[in-house]
């Protein structure tokens, strides 16, 4: 395995970043050094991480990574981090449960086996930790001081914590018009917090701007200029996913879509684990899940598209609420390419499944599982999904981050006064 290093600054030791071997554009190939860019020079196509695995003893990293933290940080022989990233200040996010959904998939007439990848462990209760976690050893890397991004809560308050715990200065910006409990989460890490009048797309485009100008000077912005590391993160899910499995692919799997990076980069991690050998090389299907508020992939999909026409989001569903997905064409090539599909729900059917979920698993969902898991019973009820195949749905954040969703029809079965009798009138007698 080659070992690809990186100026932290000019003038200073550089630092170790593992296996990555540089950058390469998704569209056109074009290889840069590492750096804290984004886009192709050549193409203006997105860049991505591209590694050397060569020299690799399949049953010796096998050994390793199952001997190592119960974080993301046991993957570290195959992410852009230095090989001591375990030991520095940060939150270690990650090794989230996969719950066998035994009670849902009755429900649901599944019966080669539902298993829900509970990411609402994490920190701070979504999976933006462990992109974070990615970005903030990239800003070490890169000598930032500022960490930063543009934000629909999630990522607004694992950049805080990340950012309070590591020492760095944090300037977040979200919509607005976020759900109130984002907003106190992305508040309370004592960072800067900037509220934007528009929606998501609005706000990545001034994030954008801020970092051409010298305002912007010594800031890392997770989700922009350290994009391609930042996207790294969501392939772990992919390996735990896995490895939680008995080093199985599952054979179906369904991820949420806001814009795409998670499902193009959980995609990225399987065919990872293959060609490592980890893995059986064996058929898997991926689906993506929208809400009908904001939805462009999925109409993009059901139009035979290769190009998602932007949409004004209008859905519950805030975390999800980008209209203008990134990732969303490599989202409908992967689809394809799995043979899977994308699908979305509207606002009714999302609180449905959150409900459904939380009755039957004790698992409290955001909305954005919401969507995962019914977009998961849509396609059940259309054919597309196959229920006696093994199935794994992603929920990526925790429902007490999006209570106004389910507030005005869950409460109390009722209000009584402390007497048997009053009991009894109730009729809740077993």
């Amino acid at each position: 395995m080659a070992v690809q290093t990186v100026a932290s600054s000019p003038g200073t030791t550089p630092v170790d970043l593992g296996p990555a071997a540089g950058l390469s554009c998704r569209e056109c190939g074009h290889r840069v050094p590492l750096g804290p860019v984004f886009a192709c020079e050549e193409c203006f196509g997105p860049l991505e991480i591209a590694y050397d695995f060569s020299g690799y003893d399949t049953e010796e990293l096998r050994r390793r990574i199952e001997a190592g933290p119960a974080s993301i940080w046991r993957y570290a022989p195959l992410l852009p981090v230095p090989a001591d990233v375990a030991r520095k200040p940060n939150l270690h996010p990650g090794w989230t449960k996969l719950a066998k959904a035994d009670n849902l998939a009755r429900e649901l007439g599944v019966t080669g086996g539902l298993y829900i990848k509970d990411d609402s462990g994490n920190p701070t209760h979504s999976f933006k930790d462990r992109v974070v976690a990615q970005a903030l050893e990239a800003a070490r890397a890169f000598g930032f001081t500022t960490l930063s991004c543009s934000s629909t809560g999630n990522l607004a308050g694992a950049v805080g914590a990340a950012a309070a715990r590591a020492g760095f200065r944090s300037c977040v910006f979200i919509p607005h018009d976020l759900e109130a409990g984002k907003v106190v989460m992305a508040a309370v890490y004592g960072g800067d917090l900037v509220g934007i009048e528009g929606t998501y797309d609005d706000v990545n485009r001034f994030c954008s701007e801020l970092i051409g100008d010298p305002l912007g000077e010594g800031w890392g912005f997770v989700n922009v200029n350290l994009r391609p590391y930042y996207g790294e993160g969501s392939k772990t899910l992919a390996y735990e996913i896995c490895e939680q499995l008995g080093w199985r692919l599952p054979d179906q799997i369904v991820i949420p879509i806001a814009s795409g990076s998670q499902l193009t980069k959980i995609d990225k991690g399987l065919r990872e684990l293959i060609t490592l050998g980890l893995v059986e090389d064996r058929p898997y299907k991926i689906f993506g899940a929208q809400a009908a508020g904001c939805s462009p992939v999925s109409a993009a999909f059901k139009a035979g598209h290769d190009v998602v026409r932007p949409q004004k989001p209008d859905t519950i569903a805030k975390s999800l609420a980008i209209g203008n997905p990134a990732d969303g064409p490599y989202v409908l090539d992967i689809a394809r390419r799995t043979g899977g599909a994308v699908e979305d729900v509207d606002d009714a059917q999302i609180v449905d499944a959150i409900k459904l979920l939380a009755r039957t698993e004790g698992i409290f969902a955001e909305t954005a599982g919401g969507v995962t898991v019914g977009v998961t019973r849509k396609l059940i009820e259309n054919g597309v999904v196959d229920p006696a195949l093994t199935t794994v749905v992603l929920n990526t954040g925790d429902g007490l981050k999006t209570l106004d969703a389910v507030a005005p029809t869950s409460g109390p079965t009722a209000t009584i006064r402390p007497n048997l009798d009053a009991f009894r009138a109730a009729g809740l007698a077993g």
